[in-house]
């Protein structure tokens, strides 16, 4: 089977390095499969669980929290704003994260006064960021 190398790099360290089957990614312009021998790319990515497919059938979850994809026939470059392994995740943290988020949001819809202090903006990529975080943990998401 032939494979195409993946890395993913975060601000502070490379978190992911291995030759892989295929690459499912959330772009800013939907899904993608990627397989070994694709077409050159670059996009956007934004937050999710990336799935790594392994020559041997294994699948893996990788959180990111966005970022940008280079893809040419032979390798995936993603440099992602943060990225984690399920392993690293705390999913007590993350599950605060998510409870925040959705509290930040139920308040901006509210309207004034409760919204004067909330960036929704911001709140909804904290939303995101932390569904990803879940996702990657296999952790049910409310």
């Amino acid at each position: 089977m032939s494979t195409i190398q993946l890395q993913i790099v975060s601000p502070d360290k490379v978190v992911y390095e291995a030759d892989i089957a295929m690459l499912i990614v959330r772009s800013t312009g939907g899904e993608l499969g990627i397989l070994p021998k694709h077409a050159p790319l670059v996009t956007g990515l934004v937050p999710h669980a990336m799935r790594v497919k392994m020559p041997e059938g294994d699948e893996q979850l990788i959180a990111v929290a966005g970022g940008f994809m280079e893809v040419t026939p032979e390798k995936i470059s993603v440099l992602a704003s943060a990225a984690e392994q399920p392993i690293d995740i705390d999913v007590n943290r993350a599950k605060q994260a998510y409870a925040r988020a959705k509290d930040r949001i139920e308040k901006f819809h509210q309207g004034p006064p409760a919204s004067e202090d909330i960036d929704f903006a911001r709140a909804e990529l904290a939303l995101h960021r932390a569904i990803a975080r879940l996702q990657a943990t296999k952790t049910e998401v409310e």
